[in-house]
């Protein structure tokens, strides 16, 4: 199984993202590795693990605290039928470069350095922790970012917690392919609100275009206009909590017209931008 990079975006108004899926193969990747950091709570139900080295089984639910760019496998890989987890995704960094140098997060920085080895839960944790990852997707972004916190702290000081990834083992995720990826990525981010050229991008990556479409699509599993589409529907996520209209963010992000926006809005969440901002309001 090859191993992949995600790409992963705070979620609107947020600093970090929870996803809560219900359904099992609901990941375009696998076997994978991204940046930040990733907390997967399964309230129930036996599967497969495979976090670093470490391949394993976990019974009667999940609780894992995964370090950055550790290679995982999607814990619904395989699976059949009721599945049901939370994730929630964060960089170190997400709440300011000194976070986790507060005084009163000595511990938490403990365990962020502690989960480059990824670490599973036992069953006392989990019933403490999984009531508060539970609340987290009906949250307001406030309260998420109290409980993540509460969350984060109770992991901290856990006492039946296991490391997964063998010690001094380190992956090579290739520098020069994660470099590359960063430049695309990077290229996106400054420059979604106008056309892009898919040119100008495979010379940044120093391939020609068609090799280029081919390494994009092997490395996310997406096209890389796909890409671009998702990345500006994720800005105009934030930019529907204003009180800008509908069209005015749909060009704002990138879209030249507005049956695309609708329809690309659409594609990706499930909504209709006006239908989203309803939802948002309640």
């Amino acid at each position: 199984m090859k191993l992949q990079f995600e790409k992963i975006e705070p979620e609107a108004g947020s600093s970090f993202r929870v996803v809560h899926n219900t359904e099992p193969e609901t990941c375009r990747v696998y076997w994978h590795y991204h940046p930040e950091y990733e907390i997967v709570f399964i309230p129930s139900g036996d599967g497969q693990r495979r976090v670093g080295t470490n391949v394993s089984r976990y019974e009667g639910g999940e609780l894992v605290f995964i370090g950055p760019n550790l290679p995982h496998l999607n814990f619904s890989y395989g699976q059949e039928g009721q599945f049901e987890e939370i994730v929630v995704q964060m960089r170190d960094n997400f709440l300011g470069e000194a976070f986790l140098q507060k005084p009163e997060l000595k511990g938490v920085q403990r365990l962020f350095e502690r989960a480059h080895r990824g670490l599973t839960f036992g069953g006392d944790t989990k019933q403490k922790v999984g009531s508060w990852l539970a609340q987290l997707p009906d949250q307001s972004p406030f309260e998420r970012l109290l409980t993540l916190l509460r969350v984060l702290q109770q992991l901290a000081d856990a006492s039946d917690v296991e490391p997964l990834h063998a010690d001094g083992v380190r992956f090579d995720l290739n520098p020069k392919e994660q470099e590359r990826i960063n430049r695309v990525c990077q290229y996106v981010e400054q420059h979604y609100t106008q056309p892009v050229d898919v040119r100008e991008v495979a010379d940044l990556a120093s391939l020609t275009v068609p090799a280029f479409c081919r390494y994009f699509k092997r490395m996310t599993h997406l096209t890389f206009t796909d890409f671009v589409n998702e990345y500006r529907v994720n800005q105009a996520r934030r930019m529907l909590q204003s009180s800008r209209t509908v069209a005015d963010v749909g060009f704002a992000v990138g879209f030249n017209n507005l049956s695309h926006f609708n329809k690309t809005f659409r594609a990706v969440t499930g909504q209709t931008p006006s239908a989203y901002r309803k939802a948002l309001i309640g």
